[in-house]
């Protein structure tokens, strides 16, 4: 399954001490990125019979954006936009789930934001069952 969404994210390390760093929009964008992601997920499961809880899942979040981030700000970038898709697919982020997390970037044209997430069974357990 593969989804493309509007959504600018931006380096959460890197606003603090601006307007749009200030923790109040900070929270308001968290809350509307999560919940966003949430919805989509949530549908589109809905809608295709997504997830089985036994199995093993890779999720990739690719950051779409003119300029690129660095590798230790682009997973904290993405982290509201993870943690809607943990949420919409009823299980948690951390490493006991059933979800191994990517990160990847790409470069948009100028004032293009968008993440792209992709969701596909893990490839050993696509070779286990063909067995």
């Amino acid at each position: 399954m593969r989804i493309l969404l509007a959504i600018r994210t931006e380096s959460e390390a890197n606003l603090q001490g601006t307007t749009y760093g200030h923790r109040m929009a900070k929270a308001r964008r968290t809350k509307l990125q999560r919940s966003v992601i949430k919805n989509r997920i949530g549908q589109v499961r809905k809608d295709f019979g997504l997830w089985d809880s036994t199995r093993s899942y890779i999720v990739t979040l690719t950051r779409i954006a003119p300029r690129s981030l660095d590798d230790d700000n682009l997973p904290r970038s993405l982290k509201a936009i993870r943690d809607g898709v943990a949420d919409a697919l009823g299980t948690d982020d951390s490493a006991r789930s059933n979800l191994r997390w990517r990160y990847a970037q790409e470069k948009g044209p100028p004032k293009q934001y968008a993440v792209r997430i992709q969701i596909e069974i893990e490839a050993q357990e696509r070779e286990g069952r063909r067995s």
